[in-house]
């Protein structure tokens, strides 16, 4: 039981990061789909990691804007870009491409078009701005570890939800999550909210996260008729974004 549960986690931290986690023999068809549950502990570490570099910076005397720019790499680096990298191919293939094959080709295509680089500048830049505006240390932690988590969160339901756009590919290949299995997950990230924020602020950036991953989905259904890896990545970014500048909106009227 221990065993099969340390091999999940490690499933989970070799999808969302870059650290150097093998995972043995949990490859196996729907690996990834079994290890949803674990993607908010795995943002969880993710935020936190960009938490410690902001307050670090700080306590070095640097300006909030410089500290939020590095905990904003921090994170980047953890992952290898792997959201912003989704985000950017989305933007392009959705904005780009006019038929479904079209759109699918051109999110597949390494390369980065205008519409990703718009996308890719302006997500990078509304995180950065929102943290140096919160501007406490304590505070930016703790809304960076509970944005990770419930970014995250948001994936399982679409992969349940969305069948793969392709045939192959990571979406294909993963699986679909048990619909319990996408509400432990969900569970997890409220938990994390409501330990580490203020009741306004947690119910606040949840349900704006959840709208961020819910306009992915509902474009994605619409524009190529399911989803693929990018779709996911797009979907974490606009719903941690949107956390972040819900947050921001609920610090500034209490």
């Amino acid at each position: 039981m221990v065993r099969a549960a340390v091999e999940v986690c490690k499933v989970a931290l070799q999808f969302l990061t870059r650290l150097p986690v093998s995972a043995g023999r949990s490859w196996r068809p729907n690996a990834l789909a079994a290890s949803v549950p674990m993607f908010p502990l795995v943002g969880a570490l993710i935020g936190g990691a960009g938490g410690l570099v902001f307050a670090l910076a700080i306590w070095l005397g640097l300006p909030p804007m410089l500290a939020a720019l590095l905990a904003v790499a921090a994170q980047i680096l953890l992952t290898g870009g792997l959201h912003e990298d989704g985000l950017a191919d989305v933007a392009d293939g959705f904005g780009g491409g006019a038929t479904r094959a079209d759109k699918l080709r051109i999110m597949r295509d390494p390369r980065i078009g205008s519409f990703g680089a718009i996308a890719l500048v302006l997500g990078l830049l509304a995180r950065i701005a929102a943290l140096a505006a919160l501007a406490d240390p304590r505070l930016v932690a703790a809304v960076l570890i509970v944005a990770a988590a419930a970014s995250r969160a948001g994936l399982p339901p679409i992969m349940a939800a969305l069948p793969p756009a392709r045939d192959d590919g990571l979406a294909a290949g993963a699986g679909r999550p048990h619909p319990l299995r996408a509400i432990a997950g969900a569970a997890i990230a409220v938990l994390l909210a409501l330990a580490l924020l203020p009741a306004s602020m947690a119910a606040s950036g949840l349900v704006a996260a959840a709208a961020g991953a819910f306009v992915v989905a509902r474009l994605a259904r619409r524009q190529i008729g399911g989803h693929t890896g990018d779709v996911l990545g797009a979907a974490q970014q606009l719903a941690e974004i949107n956390f972040l500048i819900a947050i921001l909106a609920v610090n500034r009227s209490i």
